[in-house]
C-alpha cells in the first residue's frame, strides 16, 4: 500500500461521507411536529387554562402570552446584556457582549433570542401541587423593583418576587459574577399560610429548530444533550425530539442545547434527584428540560431551591469546573480522549507565541515529528515491497490462473527476502486517529472563532478569501505524488490518482483557514521527511 495513496483515499472517502451527509440534510424529508396545545396560541393568549400540577405551565398556551414593553427588565454586566421576562420570569434574550455576531463587528452574538425563527429561551420556574407555574390562572406575574439594572461590583443580584392569596410568596434572584457566563438562579419560597405547600423546580430550554445549521466542510452539531450518573454524555437532535418524547430519571446530570461554539446549559444541584425529558411543540419548537426534587415547605417556614445556567462559549476549562462531564460539549467524538490533550497542548502553544495560526503549524510540526519513526517505517516497508514487483511478476506469470499456488508462493517470497506486506499499512493506521482527532480540535475550538494569523487571514474559522493557502495544499500534494509515484498500471486509476490533488483543492476553497493551514504545513513536513528518507534508502540500495 503506498502511503500517498492511502492517505488520498482516506480524504477522499471522507469528503464523500460529508457530501452524503449534507444532501440529506438538504434534502431528506423533516419530520412533521405533532400538534400541541400551544398551536392554539393566538386564539387562547388572554383565557386561563387548566394545567396539571406535575406538568409545567411552560408547556403550555400560556407560554405564548404577549407581555406588554413594562413586563420585562434588562441586565448588562460585562459579559452578557439578558432580557428578562416578569411573566414567568424567563430569560427570553441574552447577547453575549464578548463575542462579536461577525468578525470586526459591533453587534454583539445573539445566544438567547427573544422571537421570530432564531426563538430560543432558558425558562425556569416551580410547579408541582402548590407551584405558581401550575396555577390555573397561568404563569406568575413577577415584579421588580426596576427595570434596568447594570453591574459594578463583581456580583451583581437581580431579584424578582410573586405572591398569591393562597400565602405562597416566591422571590426569584438571578446571581450574576463578573467575567462570567454561569447564572445561579434561586428560588426563595415562604409560606405563610397553615397548610404545608409543595413546590418542585424545573427548567428548561426551548429552541425553534429551524436555526439548526451545519455544513458539509464543517459538520458540527446543532441539537440537545444532556448528561446522567449512568451516561456521561449524550446527543439527542433535534429530529429525534420531534418523532418521540424523552423521559429519564438521574441523580444530578444536566441538561443543554448546543451550536458550533457555544452551549447554554441547566445544571441542578449536584446530587439532586432530577427527571430530564424532551417534548416537541408545534412549529417546530422543542423543549429539553429537567425537574427536581418536590420541595415541602412548613407553616411559616422558608425554602430556598437553585439551578445555574450557562450561557456561553465552549470553554473547556470552565464548563469541566461547572459540571461534571460538561465540558465534552465540546463534542469531539470518538477520538475526545486523543482531542482532548491535543487542544491542552494547543492551548499551551498559543500561550507561548500568542497567535493560533502559529500555534497551528508548531502543533503539527511536533506531531508529525513524534511520528517520524513510523513514518520512516513506513516509506522503507514499501521500498522493499516496490524492489521485489519484478519477482511477483515473474510468480504471477509461472502460476497463471492458480491462485492458490501464487499466495503460497508470494508468502515464501515475502518470509525469504524478511518482508512484511503490512508494514506499510500499520504505521498508517496509527497515524490517522491523531490527525483526525486533530481535525476536530481544529473545528470545536472557539478559540480559533475570528482568530487573526497574518497576512490576509483574518479568521481562522473561516475559509482563505483569496484561496490561497487550499491552491497551495493542492500544489503540496502534487508534489508528494512526484516523490512517491504509485505502481498502478490500471489507466483509469492513473488519471484518478493524477487529478486528486485537483480535486481536494476544490473542496478546500471552502474549508476554514485554520484547517487548510494544518494540512498544507502537514504537506510540506511530509515532502521533507520523504526527501529525507528517500535519501537514507539511496545509501541502502532501496530506491
Amino acid at each position: 500500500m503506498e502511503s500517498q495513496r492511502s492517505f488520498l483515499l482516506i480524504g477522499l472517502a471522507l469528503v464523500t461521507f460529508l457530501l452524503w451527509n449534507q444532501w440529506q440534510i438538504d434534502h431528506a424529508p423533516q419530520p412533521v411536529a405533532p400538534i400541541t396545545a400551544e398551536s392554539t396560541t393566538q386564539q387562547v393568549e388572554q383565557k386561563p387554562v387548566q394545567v396539571s400540577a406535575d406538568v409545567p405551565v411552560a408547556e403550555q398556551s400560556v407560554i405564548e402570552s404577549i407581555a406588554t414593553g413594562s413586563n420585562f427588565i434588562t441586565v448588562t454586566t460585562d459579559t452578557v446584556k439578558a432580557k428578562i421576562d416578569l411573566l414567568g420570569g424567563d430569560i427570553v434574550q441574552l447577547d453575549l457582549l464578548q463575542f462579536a455576531k461577525e468578525k470586526d463587528g459591533s453587534e454583539a452574538y445573539p445566544l438567547l433570542v427573544e422571537q421570530g425563527a432564531d426563538l430560543y429561551h432558558a425558562q425556569s420556574g416551580l410547579t408541582g401541587a402548590h407551584g405558581p407555574d401550575a396555577s390555573p390562572k397561568g404563569r406568575p406575574l413577577y415584579v421588580a423593583a426596576q427595570t434596568d439594572y447594570q453591574m459594578s461590583g463583581d456580583t451583581l443580584e437581580v431579584p424578582i418576587s410573586f405572591k398569591n392569596n393562597q400565602g405562597l410568596t416566591v422571590k426569584k434572584v438571578f446571581v450574576f459574577r463578573q467575567g462570567e457566563h454561569d447564572i445561579q438562579i434561586r428560588f426563595d419560597v415562604s409560606n405563610t399560610s397553615d397548610a404545608v405547600k409543595n413546590v418542585q423546580l424545573f427548567a428548561q430550554l426551548k429552541q425553534n429548530t429551524a436555526q439548526a445549521q451545519s455544513s458539509m466542510m464543517m459538520p458540527t452539531y446543532h441539537g440537545a444533550a444532556y448528561s446522567t450518573h449512568n451516561e456521561s454524555y449524550e446527543k439527542i437532535d433535534f429530529d429525534d425530539i420531534l418523532d418521540s418524547n424523552l423521559r429519564v430519571a438521574s441523580t444530578g446530570g444536566w441538561i443543554s442545547m448546543i451550536e458550533h461554539y457555544f452551549v447554554t446549559a441547566f445544571i441542578p444541584q449536584e446530587n439532586e434527584n432530577i427527571e430530564i425529558s424532551t417534548k416537541a411543540l408545534s412549529g417546530g419548537k422543542v423543549l429539553m428540560r429537567y425537574k427536581g426534587e418536590a420541595v415541602q415547605v412548613a407553616p411559616g417556614q422558608t425554602a430556598s431551591l437553585t439551578t445555574t445556567l450557562y450561557a456561553g462559549p465552549k470553554h473547556q476549562d470552565k464548563l469541566s469546573e461547572l459540571a461534571d462531564n460538561l465540558d465534552l460539549t465540546v463534542d469531539y467524538g470518538i477520538l475526545w480522549f486523543l482531542s482532548q490533550p491535543l487542544f491542552h497542548l494547543l492551548q499551551f502553544l498559543h500561550g507561548l507565541v500568542g497567535n493560533w495560526g502559529v500555534a497551528i503549524i508548531l502543533i503539527t510540526i511536533i506531531v508529525k515529528g513524534l511520528m517520524y519513526g513510523l513514518t520512516k517505517k513506513q516509506y522503507t516497508s514499501m521500498a522493499k515491497l516496490r524492489q521485489l514487483q519484478p519477482k511477483l511478476t515473474e510468480l504471477k506469470n509461472r502460476y497463471g490462473e492458480d491462485r492458490q499456488k501464487f499466495s503460497q508462493a508470494m508468502m515464501e517470497l515475502y518470509r525469504k527476502e524478511k518482508v512484511n506486506p503490512m508494514g506499510g499499512c500499520l504505521p498508517i493506521l496509527l497515524q490517522m486517529p491523531i490527525f483526525l482527532a486533530l481535525y476536530w480540535v481544529f473545528v470545536e475550538s472557539v478559540e480559533l472563532r475570528h482568530a487573526e494569523f497574518a497576512l490576509w487571514i483574518h479568521d481562522l474559522s473561516q475559509q482563505d478569501p483569496f484561496y490561497v493557502l487550499p491552491i497551495l495544499m493542492g500544489a503540496s500534494m502534487f508534489v508528494m505524488q512526484k516523490l512517491q509515484p504509485t505502481p498502478m498500471q490500471d489507466p483509469v486509476q492513473q488519471k484518478i490518482f493524477q487529478y486528486m490533488p485537483v480535486a481536494f483543492t476544490f473542496f478546500f476553497l471552502w474549508f476554514p483557514a485554520g484547517l487548510v493551514l494544518y494540512w498544507l504545513v502537514s504537506n510540506i513536513i511530509s515532502i521533507v521527511q520523504m526527501l529525507m528518507i528517500n535519501k537514507a534508502m539511496e545509501k541502502k540500495g532501496l530506491k
